[in-house]
């Protein structure tokens, strides 16, 4: 299979370790994958590309039961929900190559006053000191949702 397809076998054994591909373990415990998993794999190797989390892909083809091929319906609506985020990324970064365009020729990079740095004075929220949320955390807002919750328990 990682001939056939060009996915490092390590690749392929966690893949099926998160129950996006599987396998059947010959008498000497090789794994040997049914030839409907090359599509499998196929839609995990587009879904990287576009950027997509591997869980994204398994929430998208965990109602396709194993012993089967993804059927055109099933990328159908896999591609139509990771097109909704793909555009959504896109907005992001339009956001953010807006602010930079604010940004070019300021140089303060304050704290209190740069959008890139600090959106919203966020950071004031937790107190004073040094803090990159984005730097620190996968997911900054929620982060700090929590630190709020457990400085004030309301």
């Amino acid at each position: 299979m990682s001939r056939r397809t060009g996915v490092a076998a390590s690749a392929l054994r966690y893949y099926e370790d998160l129950g996006l591909v599987g396998s059947v373990r010959t008498a000497g415990n090789q794994r040997r994958y049914p030839r409907h998993m090359l599509r499998r794999v196929s839609l995990v190797t587009v879904a990287k590309r576009l950027g997509m989390p591997l869980a994204d892909v398994g929430e998208a083809f965990g109602d396709v039961p194993m012993d089967s091929t993804p059927s055109h319906a099933d990328w159908q609506r896999a591609s139509r929900r990771w097109k909704k985020k793909l555009e959504e990324r896109r907005r992001a970064i339009e956001r953010l190559e807006h602010e930079l365009t604010g940004c070019i020729g300021c140089g303060c990079l304050s704290l209190k006053a740069c959008a890139l740095l600090n959106p919203d004075d966020a950071l004031a929220e937790i107190g004073p000191g040094p803090r990159r949320l984005e730097d620190m955390v996968e997911d900054p807002e929620e982060e700090l949702d929590e630190r709020l919750d457990r400085r004030d328990p309301a």
